[in-house]
């Protein structure tokens, strides 16, 4: 299509918006962009509809129909109360529970998505204020839900918005609910679709009666209260950076005995605007230095970090120089995973039904870990709902005993199906605890991990596309990956490559084809070499951006051995980059 053709369907559609089906705001914001001499945001809002995925929405702030706004979320969530009448026809009441996070509007679009369900005379229960992921994820399971929606963004930048779509069981919707969903949504192609005319008596608030649920069970996981009991003083930096954990994570720490908790006033304030810091992210080291100066003031040895809606957690601990270092998602998530192990072993309840779970891009030190003290793993797609669903089709059968993934997200319960830094936190400190009354810090538990398991080093590179174009740049990169697949990496010659798209997988040195047992397809190409190298390259889902993930092993007999097999790492990952070009 040429730009000129483009210009004028997209201008067609703009006019659309000027009905008076939308309100005068709206129709003001569109007429202004319609006025501009320059069309990039004109055709950037309404060159395409925004997309209702498998994950549901996300997407920048604005007018137009690739954006985030009251008549978006409108028509996602008349979609999604269409076929929730489809899937449960029978019941007499269905509902649903909705939670919003600190993000400008979230308040605004939970409110209008309570409003377009009441309307469809499905039961709302809506939280009084912002609260986290993970526990709208946990009253829908607890209030008999069928459905539930969280309006966020998660860690994006702060023009950014999105509407998140789960199930019954807590989830994040997979087939067939996330493809009957999109279809019902994608039916919705006029304002006058969308019933926004609430039924205030089916809207039921929910407050701390919730909260206090919620806590109580993640608080009846510990297992390390002696530990806790011996270190509930341990000095504990912890920021929500802006966002919903911002109450809920520091009762969780001292609802399992910790009492010495150092906030960092200034990221304490609740804003979608996210003042302190460039991006709300803590994958991010900019967005834990106001948090790792705090920790230098007080002397604190662990600082802890959420997101927006405090479902992912960035951590850092001191070094064996004492100086404050971040841990990465994938370090996180192992020492997580050890702990839930360890555990189990000493307390000599460790069962051949225990199991982990991990994404494919996530390190293979989680595999070591679990083969080597013979407890079970299972590798998913990225993405927590594909975690929810290896615990969904195990339930009754095998004993989950926790799952992450690199990107900072981590599950130690079962009674919720998303990830949460609520738990994870707590756990966090509880791991620390542990550590202690071994004499270790958590920086020396992770290289005597490292000492027994392999050394693993990974490193995960974001290349940002954005608007139409760069939509089609990395189509164009997944496109030659493939085409053009890499012989080797670093030296060491690829042994296997796997695509997810079309779930096969090929030997290079014998041209033996192979299937790859996944539930569905994705748009992921994995490489593995012959030292144990695995690259991973995805685009994202929620962002306009093309992921790489690098993974290099080694190993290291002492010590003193560790700091140079992890400089050899580092080089390893840097000649991979230049061969990646990235």
């Amino acid at each position: 299509m040429g730009q000129s053709e483009l210009l004028a369907q997209v201008r067609a559609k703009a006019q659309g918006w000027l009905s008076s089906g939308y309100d005068a705001e709206t129709r003001a914001a569109v007429q202004a962009l319609l006025d501009q001499e320059d069309n990039t945001a004109l055709i950037d809002s309404f060159y395409k509809d925004l997309e209702f995925g498998t994950g549901g929405l996300r997407g920048i702030m604005g007018v137009g129909s690739n954006r985030m706004n009251r008549y978006t979320v409108g028509a996602a969530t008349q979609g999604l109360a269409n076929y929730l009448k489809q899937a449960f026809p029978s019941l007499e009441q269905i509902s649903v529970a909705i939670g919003h996070d600190c993000r400008n509007n979230s308040p605004l679009f939970a409110r209008i998505t309570a409003e377009v369900f009441s309307a469809n005379g499905i039961k709302v229960y809506l939280f009084e204020s912002l609260r986290p992921t993970p526990e709208v994820s946990f009253a829908i399971r607890e209030l008999g839900c069928q459905s539930g929606v969280m309006i966020t963004a998660s860690h994006n930048p702060k023009e950014y918005n999105g509407y998140k779509a789960y199930w019954s069981d807590g989830a994040q919707m997979i087939a067939p609910h996330d493809h009957n969903t999109i279809v019902e949504v994608g039916k919705i192609t006029r304002v006058e679709d969308i019933n926004f005319q609430a039924n205030e008596q089916l809207i039921e608030s929910l407050g701390t009666e919730m909260d206090e649920l919620f806590i109580n069970r993640v608080a009846a996981l510990t297992q390390a209260k002696d530990a806790i009991e011996r270190h509930k003083d341990m000095k504990i930096v912890y920021t929500p950076i802006h966002g919903t954990g911002v109450k809920m994570i520091p009762a969780a720490l001292r609802a399992i005995g910790f009492t010495n908790i150092i906030n960092v006033p200034e990221q304490d304030v609740v804003s979608g605007d996210f003042p302190t810091v460039h991006s709300p992210n803590p994958e991010e080291p900019a967005a834990l230095e106001m948090a790792i100066r705090r920790a230098e003031e007080t002397g604190a040895d662990l600082v802890l970090a959420s997101d927006p809606d405090a479902d992912r957690l960035g951590v850092a601990v001191r070094n064996l120089e004492g100086q404050m270092t971040l841990i990465n998602g994938n370090e996180i998530c192992s020492l997580l995973t050890y702990y839930a192990i360890m555990q189990r072993k000493q307390a000599g309840t460790l069962s051949p039904k225990d199991y982990v779970v991990k994404t494919i891009v996530t390190t293979e030190l989680i595999k070591a870990i679990a083969d080597k003290n013979g407890v079970r793993m299972f590798d998913c797609y990225t993405g927590f709902k594909w975690i929810a669903d290896v615990i969904r089709n195990h339930e009754g059968q095998l004993n989950y005993i926790g799952g992450g993934e690199e990107s900072y997200g981590y599950l130690r319960e079962d009674f919720i199906r998303d990830k949460s830094s609520v738990s994870a936190c707590a756990m966090f400190c509880e791991l620390a605890a542990w550590a202690l009354d071994q004499g270790l810090t958590i920086y020396e538990l992770l290289q005597q991990i490292y000492l027994e398991y392999g050394l693993y080093k990974e490193q995960g590179i974001s290349v940002v596309r954005p608007g139409k174009s760069g939509a089609e740049e990395i189509q164009a990169m997944m496109r030659n990956f493939r085409e053009n697949p890499l012989r080797q990496l670093a030296g060491s010659p690829v042994i296997e490559v796997l695509d997810y798209q079309s779930l096969k997988g090929q030997r290079l040195e014998s041209g033996e084809t192979f299937e790859l047992d996944m539930p569905t397809t994705s748009n992921v190409l994995q490489y593995k070499t012959l030292d144990g190298t695995k690259v991973s390259i995805r685009p994202s889902g929620t962002e306009p951006k093309i992921k790489f993930y690098i993974g290099v092993r080694s190993e290291a007999s002492s010590k003193e051995d560790l700091l140079e097999a992890q400089r050899l790492c580092t080089e390893k990952i840097q000649t991979i980059r230049r061969e990646l070009g990235i």
